[in-house]
């Protein structure tokens, strides 16, 4: 049932995204639209976005801007991957989010819309511990339904150009995770230390811990960031 108050925030983001000639508003507003989903505002918020943002200015910074073909791991309704494929200073031919809850592949799809149509964003169900990276004697092969070009070719033993992982609070088996991405693969990682939320089973206390449960052959970036109710730390490098 739509109450007033849904169509009076529809109509404000309807009028911002005319204003704004924004194509994320306008697949934003579509995506409310057709999804009752909580989620959408969860991952919408000031804290999620901040932190999708610090991301995408430091892979700038340390890692440049061209990645044919990225890899989001967790990646949940996909504002990661409308934040990437949005900015006109990165070279994304595609992005794959893959996500372990069937829930999200639909909302992700509808939140990238615009680029769904362009063939530039695919969102699967698939757990990222079962995932096939395509490292050396691997034929890149994947365990969801993948077509396309999604993730074909790569780098460093892998199918991909980049992947990023900005949920590894949430892997109780990280090390097992770890061990099945390529050598030398381009990675960004992600973690806190919000350990009052018990789905974060793997929440490190600081940045010097999160490194050594991570470690890199070339760390090209290692910073925190404080939020309002946790810290989160972020790796750049290959593995």
């Amino acid at each position: 049932m739509t109450t007033f108050n849904d169509e009076f925030y529809r109509d404000i983001l309807e009028g911002l995204a005319i204003h704004a000639g924004s194509a994320l508003q306008r697949d934003v507003l579509a995506t409310i639209s057709r999804h009752d989903e909580p989620a959408i505002g969860a991952a919408l918020n000031k804290n999620q976005i901040a932190s999708k943002l610090w991301l995408a200015e430091s892979l700038r910074a340390s890692a440049g801007t061209a990645f044919p073909r990225v890899l989001i791991l967790g990646g949940w309704v996909g504002v990661l991957g409308a934040v990437l494929l949005h900015d006109p200073r990165f070279a994304i031919d595609s992005v794959l989010s893959i996500d372990i809850d069937p829930h999200c592949a639909p909302i992700a799809e509808s939140l990238n819309a615009t680029h769904v149509r362009a063939g530039r964003y695919a969102a699967q169900t698939a757990d990222m511990l079962g995932f096939d990276y395509g490292g050396p004697g691997g034929d890149g092969g994947s365990s969801g339904n993948g077509d396309g070009d999604f993730g074909a070719g790569g780098e460093g033993g892998g199918r991909f150009d980049l992947v990023i992982n900005t949920s590894c609070e949430h892997l109780d088996d990280f090390a097992g995770w770890y061990r099945q991405v390529p050598a030398a693969q381009l990675m960004v990682l992600q973690s806190n230390d919000y350990f009052a939320c018990r789905e974060h089973v793997n929440s490190v206390t600081d940045l010097a811990t999160f490194r050594a449960q991570a470690p890199m052959r070339e760390v090209l970036f290692a910073g925190q960031r404080a939020m309002r109710h946790y810290t989160r730390f972020m790796l750049i490098g290959r593995k």
